[in-house]
């Protein structure tokens, strides 16, 4: 006979799990027809039954180490079946969301990106950032004005500084964007960019790499017998994220399964391209020493179509603005099948979208010429870009890699969906 053991509820993740989504959690009365027709749960100790009950308990010792809460992908197939409407689907999703914030260094990271409230200074953190390396970096004339405020091809400051990036001045055709001079590059420095993206993403992955590592510590903490190594599982959970595998086993829920596979390949899109771009900005002072002068050309900034590169960050930001949206308006039109989502999940999507149609408007109204559209379009897109990697570990970014590491630990045990 297993023995007593002495509950201590957890109040704080209760009132957590009802606010974030979660508020049908108690109208569960442990029937199993989540657990049943739930096509990822595995035969043995099938979730989300189990972890409905331990919600309800407030557990959060063991709902902190549980893989299964990171093996549903909300497909609401559960919540869709529930004779007692107590939405399964919707309380894993918010016991997800407290786990970004159990986790989270510092801590008060986590509450922030949790709290309506703190969005506005939140946000406020790269603008003031961003202003300030625009006054400290940005090119000026001889007579102290920002370069950036100068559009006339004819203009002896524009035509000067051309001369001096690429040592002859071009034609206006090869330096204009509908008829006008627009070049980020006197906005917002590359170089600068490039520092704060590559300096701030250090000390953020410092910081994700101790929650990550707790997380993990708590799952081994398990003792389950594991059948496959580290590497192994690694490889076999790559495979699956890449392919979707368990996304399309959902039913309810299937139309997410490929605005999901658009914003993952939007996002790898633009990461690549402006890895791409980045080593774009050094490469062309090294062809010399190659003797491959002649494709200079190629590397030479802006980028334009048909360039390659252009055509990959295009495709990229069609697929994040195009994918968000999708999940946006699914989100907003059909709670029943799509499930309700807490502040935590619509901020993250209402981010990627921001970020996806703020990089494809800078583009084309600097196309056209708008210079002054096309600079504060620009400016919007870093913000954007640096409030989602900055804030990573401290929101629903982070599931990627909790997701990854659980989905990890579940080959190495051998959890997997019973169909």
């Amino acid at each position: 006979m297993a023995g007593a053991r002495l509950m201590d509820p957890d109040i704080e993740l209760i009132r957590e799990v009802r606010k974030a989504g979660g508020d049908s959690l108690n109208k569960c009365y442990q029937c199993a027809t989540c657990s049943v027709v739930c096509n990822l749960s595995p035969a043995e100790k099938p979730f989300p039954r189990k972890e409905m009950l331990l919600a309800q308990w407030g557990d959060t010792e063991k709902l902190m180490r549980d893989p299964d809460i990171w093996l549903c992908y909300q497909c609401n197939d559960c919540s869709v079946h529930c004779p007692r409407g107590a939405r399964p689907g919707d309380v894993l999703a918010a016991i997800r969301s407290h786990i970004y914030r159990k986790f989270s260094f510092p801590s008060f990271m986590g509450k922030a990106l949790a709290n309506p409230k703190a969005l506005p200074i939140l946000l406020l953190v790269p603008v003031l950032i961003l202003i300030a390396c625009i006054y400290a970096s940005a090119p000026r004339t001889a007579d102290g004005d920002f370069l950036f405020t100068h559009t006339s091809l004819s203009d002896p400051a524009v035509q000067a500084y051309v001369a001096d990036m690429h040592g002859v001045v071009k034609p206006p055709t090869e330096i204009s964007e509908g008829g006008a001079f627009i070049d980020f590059n006197v906005f917002l420095p590359h170089s600068t960019v490039d520092a704060l993206f590559v300096f701030g993403n250090i000390i953020i992955f410092l910081f994700a790499a101790i929650g990550f590592y707790r997380f993990w510590k708590g799952l081994k903490s398990r003792e389950d017998e594991r059948t496959m190594s580290f590497i192994s599982g690694i490889v076999q959970a790559v495979k699956e994220i890449i392919n979707h595998s368990r996304f399309f086993k959902c039913e309810a829920n299937k139309p997410r399964s490929w605005a999901h596979i658009m914003v993952l390949g939007g996002f790898v899109g633009a990461m690549i391209t402006t890895g791409l771009v980045f080593v774009f900005i050094f490469i062309p002072h090294y062809l010399h020493l190659l003797g491959l002068e002649q494709f200079h050309h190629f590397f030479d900034l802006p980028l334009v179509l048909p360039h390659p590169v252009k055509i990959l960050g295009a495709l990229s930001g069609v697929l994040l603005s195009i994918g968000s949206a999708m999940l946006i308006f699914r989100r907003w039109s059909s709670r029943d099948t799509v499930g309700a989502s807490g502040y935590t999940d619509n901020l993250f999507v209402w981010i990627i979208f921001l970020t996806g149609v703020t990089g494809m408007m800078s583009w084309l109204v600097r196309a056209a010429g708008m210079a002054g559209f096309a600079y504060a379009s620009y400016f919007a897109h870093i913000v954007f870009v640096y409030f989602l990697l900055w804030y990573m570990p401290y929101s629903k970014f982070a599931h990627m890699i909790y997701r990854t590491l659980a989905l990890v630990y579940a080959k190495q045990i051998g959890r997997e969906a019973r169909s």
